[in-house]
C-alpha cells in the first residue's frame, strides 16, 4: 500500500482513530462511543488509508498488557473492531451497526514499547453487512494476530 492515498480516505481514518477526546460530530459518535475506545486508540498514528484499506502504526503502551505483561488479548479484539470500522469508513462507508463476528487467531506477543503495524483491508461490502481482515505486526514482519471480522453496517432493515 502507497503511504498516502486518498486524503479525504486518510483523513476520514485520522478523524476516527487518533481523535482521543470525547466525539463531538454525530459521525465520530457513531463509530466511537466513549472512554474505553479513547483509552485503547491513545496514541495510534494512521500511516496510510486507500478506499477499504488501513494501515496503523501503534507502540503497545502498559496500559494494554495483561498480568503476563504483554499485549492483552481484548485490547487486541479492540483494536480490530476499531481498526476494521475505519477502513469501513475509508470505502464511504456508514458504520452505525455493531459486530456480528470476530475469529482471531493470537499468533504471537507483542510486549510494551513495542512499535506494531495495524492493516485492515475490507474483502466484501454489502448493503448490510461488511467483511475486513486485520492483521497486527511486529516491525520485523512476525504476525502478532490475524482476525476475521464482520460488522453490520445498518444499510438495511431486514437484520
Amino acid at each position: 500500500m502507497a503511504d498516502g492515498g486518498d486524503t479525504s480516505s486518510l483523513e476520514a481514518a485520522r478523524r476516527l482513530l487518533e481523535e482521543v477526546a470525547p466525539p463531538t460530530s454525530p459521525e465520530l459518535t457513531e463509530a466511537r462511543d466513549g472512554f474505553y475506545d479513547a483509552f485503547v486508540l491513545r496514541g495510534i498514528r494512521v500511516h496510510a488509508a486507500q478506499p477499504g484499506t488501513l494501515l496503523c502504526h501503534l507502540t503497545v503502551p502498559s496500559r494494554l498488557l495483561n498480568s503476563g505483561g504483554f499485549l492483552h488479548g481484548g485490547a487486541t479484539a479492540s483494536l480490530v473492531d476499531l481498526v476494521a470500522t475505519a477502513a469501513f469508513r475509508t470505502a464511504g462507508l456508514r458504520t452505525r451497526g455493531e459486530p456480528l463476528e470476530m475469529n482471531i487467531s493470537y499468533l504471537d506477543a507483542a510486549f510494551a514499547d513495542e512499535e506494531i503495524d495495524i492493516e485492515a483491508k475490507v474483502l466484501r461490502a454489502g448493503k448490510a453487512v461488511g467483511v475486513a481482515v486485520v492483521e497486527l505486526k511486529k516491525k520485523s514482519g512476525k504476525i502478532i494476530a490475524q482476525a476475521r471480522y464482520s460488522k453490520y453496517l445498518g444499510a438495511s432493515s431486514k437484520l
